[in-house]
């Protein structure tokens, strides 16, 4: 996807000149901020650049690296690719970043990270769970969270063994992400002896469900997994339960968000949800004192926050033991070295993906907060 780099149009100019940020002063490191910071999926890209702005901030405090401080840059990919391709060559041919964590979207990511690879500059996904992020050989590229074959599995031995489900309706967002999530939750479903009742993609950025709602009826479906994120998933909850449908959904981490509860038009929509997960960060001890930094802030650090920090912490340990910045070298120590963060110590295999993933299952309660169930 070479080309990708170079590509020309006149809206991908404006989109450079008009997101290229302020010149930075001599003795900082600047490090990329990538995700949907506007559009449908702009909570988790706040997540993103909530954790990163305060573990900048806080390793700044403390000397920066080799006395140089991280300068932030932010790229607002909205969760298209081809805005996330643009987003990555600015990053690279004009700021000039030492790495980036980011982006969100797998479908965003795995076209930026070929851009990071191709420039040798370290990347790490704090979310994107698509397997072919890390699956194409490119030595400089991470991930700080789990697989969707790791979590599909965990989705479909919820649904099976702990909500009783046999007759199976798998739905997707026919985006990398979504679809990838689904057909790995399917896939898992086959092995434990069960074939899917329904299997449909819908739209994203569609509102109206009803008609899906009608045909997963009709297969008399008792339980749902959906692969893709909130914006489709609240309303297509929210209308099986106006159609008296009152069977289990279960869906991965695209639904992380307190986001879910309004697109699906309130709490009481939202009883009977499941989601996988990581364990709360939140509740892991090494991170307690950054968890109570953001709260008097005023800020909950749900979802990514702390993964993004987490993978600030990361990517900075690297630079730290490192004069040179080339991302080969940075990426070949986190490789070799594991990494003290807020979530616990991380370290990755060959690919870039973590030793250990720690899916676990949510619900969400009548009252629009979750839980951990398992």
């Amino acid at each position: 996807m070479r080309h990708a780099r170079w590509m020309g149009s006149a809206w991908i100019l404006a989109l450079l000149l008009g997101l290229s940020g302020t010149p930075v002063e001599a003795g900082t490191i600047k490090i990329g901020v990538a995700g949907p910071l506007s559009g449908p999926q702009a909570a988790f890209g706040e997540q993103f650049l909530r954790g990163a702005e305060q573990a900048a901030k806080d390793i700044n405090a403390k000397g920066g690296i080799h006395g140089e401080m991280i300068e932030l840059v932010k790229g607002d990919d909205s969760c298209e690719p081809k805005q996330a391709v643009a987003v990555a060559n600015r990053l690279v041919d004009f700021e000039k970043v030492a790495a980036v964590v980011g982006h969100f979207c797998s479908s965003s990511t795995i076209p930026a990270f070929e851009i990071y690879a191709e420039a040798g500059i370290l990347s790490m996904t704090p979310g994107s769970t698509n397997p072919l992020v890390t699956e194409r050989g490119f030595s400089t590229v991470f991930r700080a969270c789990g697989r969707d074959d790791q979590q599909g599995v965990v989705g479909a031995e919820y649904l099976v063994k702990e909500l009783k489900a046999k007759q199976i309706a798998v739905i997707h967002d026919k985006d990398t992400y979504g679809q990838g999530l689904a057909d790995a939750m399917k896939g898992h479903l086959g092995k434990l002896g069960l074939k899917e009742v329904l299997y449909e993609g819908l739209t994203r950025g569609e509102k109206d469900f009803n008609a899906l709602v009608t045909k997963i009826r009709a297969v008399k479906a008792d339980g749902v997994y959906f692969g893709g994120l909130h914006s489709e998933a609240g309303p297509l909850v929210r209308q099986m339960r106006e159609q008296g449908l009152t069977i289990p959904l279960v869906s991965g981490d695209g639904i992380m968000s307190d986001t879910f509860v309004t697109s699906a038009g309130g709490p009481k929509f939202v009883e009977g949800v499941y989601m996988s997960f990581g364990a709360d960060p939140r509740k892991i001890p090494a991170g307690r004192e950054v968890v109570e930094k953001f709260r008097k802030a005023g800020y909950e650090p749900e979802g990514y926050t702390l993964y993004s920090y987490a993978t600030m912490q990361s990517i900075a340990a690297a630079l730290a033991a490192n004069k040179n910045r080339d991302g080969a070298t940075l990426a070949a120590w986190l490789k070799a070295n594991p990494v003290e963060t807020v979530m616990g110590t991380k370290a990755w295999d060959a690919k870039g993906d973590l030793k250990v993933s720690d899916y676990v299952i949510y619900r969400w309660t009548s009252d629009g907060k979750y839980e951990e169930v398992r």
